[in-house]
């Protein structure tokens, strides 16, 4: 099914990075690094089934070549530690065709990138394992509307009350760096992330999928999950292979923590529907060391309090439930909802 995947990572020098390498490994060329005369083949790569480069009208046409475009990031920036591209992985809906894969992809970019003057790279990826999936590589400079590179910030001077710079000791004027464009602001990923949910679930409903993806995390969403980790490629062919991973092993572990979650809650709502019919038939409490859970109880009783109580009416021979026969089910998830502070029931 659609599943929800937008990671978005800088490349960079200062790591030991190249956007040179970067796009030779994401597009299966072989392509040479001008910065350090390095040549890069990975024309041997698997699993390529589209690459394209979209830019800007007043792009130079010859950025559309591969090699010309990275060369010439790789040429502006002079600095050992540069951040010379952005990339953002996205994971490719199952339920859509190779075309109307491509097209999502390619609508995405011009509307969040190009549109503001980067130029893009993107490839993707499917090896017919389950997880098709898109590199988009980024250009970090502004272009000039000559086809110059552009400044990535400039300096500004702060003034004073009356609109003075601020002279230094040392006699030059206080200033500070300022972001020539927005691009690396953390609203921006925010934006970019929810618009490949958007873009993605329109492409899902045009072809009357009922599957969505949403790119805010379980807690904003306000569903009580524990998120699984993303396995990535390797681990995921290992695991197909019957080989147990690490990261597999998180996962079948968070998916029993989420069962038994599951089940915590839907027992939790029996006993609460349970314990207003008590106290609707009844003015007096029938549990006199606990608090009853009514409208005018300021506290809600807390959850040990309400398993203690399941199973001291259960246990009671005229009681019409029965005995409980899993207790070690109750005594498991109250430790487990314990450990996570989970303590009442306004917290489910």
């Amino acid at each position: 099914m659609a599943i929800y995947h937008c990671s978005i990572k800088i490349i960079s020098r200062g790591k030991g990075k190249s956007a040179v390498a970067a796009a030779a490994y994401r597009s299966g060329e072989t392509l040479t690094n001008q910065y350090d005369g390095v040549t890069h083949d990975f024309t041997r790569k698997g699993g390529i089934v589209h690459t394209e480069i979209l830019l800007p009208p007043h792009a130079p046409p010859d950025f559309s070549d591969r090699s010309t475009l990275w060369n010439s990031v790789e040429k502006i920036e002079k600095a050992k530690n540069s951040q010379l591209a952005r990339e953002i992985e996205i994971a490719l809906p199952v339920e859509l065709d190779r075309e109307q894969q491509t097209q999502l992809v390619r609508e995405y970019v011009k509307e969040n990138f190009v549109s503001v003057g980067m130029c893009a790279d993107f490839a993707i990826h499917d090896k017919q394992d389950g997880n098709p999936h898109a590199h988009i590589m980024l250009t970090m400079r502004p272009l000039e509307q000559s086809g110059e590179w552009g400044a990535k910030s400039k300096k500004e001077y702060l003034l004073d009350k009356d609109g003075q710079r601020i002279k230094l000791k040392n006699g030059t004027f206080k200033s500070r760096k300022v972001d020539t464009v927005d691009w690396n602001s953390q609203e921006k990923a925010e934006v970019w992330r929810q618009a490949w949910a958007d873009i993605a679930n329109r492409y899902l409903a045009a072809q009357n999928r009922p599957e969505r993806i949403d790119h805010r995390s379980y807690k904003r969403q306000g569903i009580e999950q524990i998120p699984t980790v993303h396995m990535g490629v390797s681990a995921t062919q290992m695991e197909r292979r019957g080989i147990v991973t690490d990261k597999g092993n998180q996962n079948r572990e968070i998916r029993e923590q989420n069962r038994l979650l599951k089940e915590v809650k839907r027992r939790i709502t029996a006993l609460t529907a349970w314990i207003k019919e008590k106290t609707a038939q009844t003015k007096e409490n029938p549990f006199p060391s606990v608090p009853i859970l009514s409208e005018r109880s300021e506290q809600p009783p807390t959850l040990l309090e309400l398993l203690n109580r399941a199973y001291t009416e259960a246990a009671k021979p005229q009681s019409r439930y029965g005995k409980i026969q899993d207790l070690k089910l109750y005594a498991k998830a109250f430790n487990f909802l314990q450990s996570r502070n989970i303590t009442t029931l306004v917290q489910l």
